[in-house]
C-alpha cells in the first residue's frame, strides 16, 4: 500500500521527498517489512494474550500425549492469528500488491488462516483435540490452493514473458535448470504442485507440538526463499566470458522477474515469526494453533512454487518432512501389523518420550533446520 501510494509520486513531491527513491529498492522494502512485522507482534502479542485468557482460548492436550505436557493445557492458544496479522499487513504495506505472485500467496496464506482458525475454533468449543473434520480441511486446502495456483498458472496477461516459457518445468536440485529441467503438461503439473502447497501445509502443522519447534524452521525456511525469491527476479547484468549475463543466468537458476516482491512477504513471516517467538519460547505464554501452522505451511509452499523449488522444498523443509513422515509410517505399520515404530508420532513426541528435555528437541531440530537450509542454499551454485 505504502509502494502503491507513494512511489508513483515520487518525482512530483519535491526533493525533500527524494528519499521515496528507497522504495523502488526491494532489499530497503524487506527491511521495512521485518521491522513492521516485528513491532506489530511485540505491540499487539501482550493485549491478544489477555484477551484470550479472558476468553478461556486454552489448548486442549491429547490424553495420549507424553505426562509433560499436562501443564500445557488451558495456554492460550490461536496465536497464528497475530501472526497473520503482523505478517499480511506489513504486506500489503511495503509489497507491490499488484504483483500476482504475492496476491497468489497471500490469499493462500489468509485461507489457510481461516481454515485453521475453524478447526481450533471447533477444538475448543467442543473441547475435542480432532477439531474440523479432515476430510473438509483436505476440501478446503484444495479449493482454495487451487484457486490460487491457477490463477497464477491459467492467467499469463499478469506474468513475465520468462515465467510463461518455464512455469510448468520443475528444477531439479544440484541441477543446472537450462540443460536438464523436467517440462511437465499443465494437467500434470498444477495437481503436483498443488500437493506440495497442501502437503507443506499439513507438515507444518504437524511440526507444532513443542514450544518454538515450528516457528523456527519456518523463519529458517523464509530467509532461504527470500534470498532465492530474490536473485531469482534479479535482473543486474554484469560481463562474463565476453557477454552480459544477469545473476539467475549465472547461477542457472529459473528466472521470474517478478519473483523479487516475493521477498518482501519473506521479509515479514521472518518479522512475524521472531515476535511471536518471544511469547512463544519453551515455556510458551501462547500457542500458535492451527490456524498459524496451517497458513505459515501454506504460504512456504506457495515460494517453493514461484521459485521453481518444488523438488528443493523436500530439502529444505526437511524437518517438516521428517514429522510428516514419521506420522505416515506410525500410522501404516500400527494398521498393517498393530505395532508402532515409534513411541509416539509425530517424531518429536517419540524423542519426548524416551526423556529429553523440551527445549534440547526444539533447539536440535532448529540446527537441523539451518544446516538444510545451508545445503539448500549451496545448491544453486553447486550445479
Amino acid at each position: 500500500m505504502i509502494y502503491e501510494l507513494l512511489f508513483p509520486y515520487r518525482s512530483s513531491l519535491g526533493g525533500s521527498l527524494g528519499f521515496l527513491n528507497l522504495l523502488r529498492y526491494i532489499p530497503f522494502r524487506v527491511i521495512m517489512a521485518t521491522i513492521t512485522a516485528m513491532l506489530f507482534s511485540f505491540v499487539l502479542a501482550p493485549w491478544f494474550i489477555r484477551e484470550l485468557q479472558k476468553k478461556q482460548i486454552g489448548q486442549i492436550v491429547r490424553s495420549d500425549g507424553p505426562e509433560s505436557h499436562r501443564v500445557k493445557a488451558g495456554t492460550p492458544t490461536m496465536g497464528g492469528a497475530l501472526i497473520l496479522l503482523s505478517l499480511l499487513v506489513p504486506t500489503f504495506l511495503w509489497a507491490d500488491m499488484k504483483n500476482p505472485f504475492v496476491l497468489a500467496t497471500a490469499a493462500v496464506t489468509a485461507g489457510y488462516g481461516v481454515i485453521g482458525y475453524l478447526d481450533d475454533y471447533l477444538k475448543i468449543k467442543l473441547r475435542n483435540p480432532q477439531g474440523l473434520a479432515g476430510r473438509y480441511k483436505l476440501l478446503g486446502q484444495i479449493a482454495i490452493g487451487g484457486g490460487a495456483l491457477a490463477f497464477a498458472f491459467l492467467d499469463t496477461t499478469r506474468m513475465p514473458a520468462d515465467w510463461v516459457a518455464l512455469r510448468t518445468q520443475l528444477s531439479v536440485p544440484f541441477v543446472a535448470f537450462s540443460k536438464h529441467p523436467i517440462l511437465l503438461p499443465m494437467a500434470a503439473y498444477l495437481p503436483f504442485v498443488l500437493v506440495v502447497v497442501i502437503g507443506t501445509s499439513n507438515a507444518v502443522n504437524l511440526t507444532d507440538g513443542l514450544d518454538g519447534l515450528a516457528i523456527g524452521p519456518v523463519m529458517i525456511s523464509a530467509a532461504t526463499y527470500l534470498v532465492w525469491a530474490y536473485i531469482a527476479g534479479s535482473t543486474f547484468q554484469f560481463l562474463q566470458g565476453g557477454k552480459f549475463v544477469t545473476l539467475p543466468q549465472y547461477l542457472d537458476i529459473a528466472p521470474n522477474q517478478h519473483a523479487g516482491e516475493l521477498a518482501v512477504y519473506c521479509g515479514a513471516m521472518i518479522g512475524a515469526g521472531f515476535g511471536f517467538l518471544w511469547y512463544n519460547t519453551y515455556p510458551a505464554q501462547v500457542f500458535m494453533g492451527d490456524v498459524g501452522s496451517l497458513a505459515l505451511g501454506g504460504g512456504l509452499g506457495m515460494l517453493a512454487v514461484f521459485t521453481k523449488n518444488e523438488l528443493l522444498s523436500v530439502i529444505l523443509g526437511g524437518i517438516f518432512v521428517i514429522e510428516a513422515l514419521s506420522v505416515i509410517v506410525q500410522v501404516t505399520s500400527f494398521r498393517l501389523t498393530g505395532k508402532r515404530i515409534f513411541l509416539m508420532a509425530p517424531i518429536h513426541h517419540h524423542y519426548e518420550k524416551k526423556g529429553w528435555p523440551e527445549p534440547k528437541i526444539i533447539v536440535r531440530f532448529w540446527i537441523i533446520a539451518v544446516l538444510l537450509a545451508l545445503v539448500s542454499l549451496a545448491s544453486m551454485k553447486v550445479r
